[in-house]
């Protein structure tokens, strides 16, 4: 498809360069070590194919956290939003987890979504964290707003961090927002964040080498029990 490159510079999000996020490797509860890391945007067309399963299971609200997910993967790819990152993690390479967000502005950050591919490990409460460590520690801003989908997402974020409800409409829309500010970040952090640096340069090669994506059948059943279905 040709593309009319002065107008395509009208239609793209503006952006401003962003620190990167230190990968780090975190230990499950299997044994297993999760890598986690920042991607890029090229990496978009091989992560909408672990997110596209998840369009079909209504199970805790995986339909409409897919959904939004892969238009948001979509539009960073396409340049049609602003200053958005995302990070994930891998066990041997396999994708099991997908979290985004970006920054509002300098001091305001707004979490987006947190995917869990492989459930039961907590992969996705760890990489939630990554997600406001890399805001508050690295990005260094003041505040993240946070909205829930799910009751499980209320549990694992609005309590386990104790945010301060808002007013604020967050842009996902729903409810109102909670606030993670750096003073609420900073008490939790040695609950909830964890992971260590550097990551073994075995591990790091081979994370980075490939993204491997779980057949679809797969990624139904560590969801959902889906099996075949």
């Amino acid at each position: 498809m040709a593309i009319d490159m002065e107008l395509e510079k009208v239609l793209r999000a503006p952006e401003v360069e962003q620190p990167p996020y230190p990968s780090k490797v975190i230990t499950l509860a299997n044994g297993k070590k999760m890598v986690v890391r920042e991607v890029t945007r090229e990496d978009v067309p091989t992560l909408l194919k672990a997110v596209h399963p998840t369009l079909f299971i209504h199970r805790d609200y995986y339909d409409i956290v897919g959904a939004r997910l892969y238009a948001e993967l979509l539009g960073w790819y396409t340049y049609r939003v602003r200053n958005e990152y995302c990070i994930i993690g891998q066990v041997d390479g396999f994708l099991v987890g997908i979290v985004n967000g970006r920054m509002m502005n300098k001091d305001i950050g707004i979490s987006l979504h947190t995917l869990a591919i492989d459930r039961g490990l907590r992969v996705g409460s760890h990489l939630f964290a990554s997600k406001m460590e890399h805001h508050i520690e690295y990005l260094g801003q003041k505040e993240v707003l946070i909205v829930a989908e799910s009751p499980i997402g209320f549990r694992r974020w609005m309590i386990e961090y104790g945010l301060e409800k808002t007013d604020i409409q967050h842009e996902l829309g729903g409810a109102s927002s909670y606030r993670l500010t750096r003073e609420l970040y900073f008490d939790s952090k040695p609950r909830l964040v964890v992971g260590d640096r550097p990551v073994p340069p075995n591990l790091l090669a081979k994370a980075q080498e490939e993204i491997l994506i779980a057949d679809e059948d797969t990624i139904r059943e560590h969801i959902a029990g889906l099996k075949g279905r």
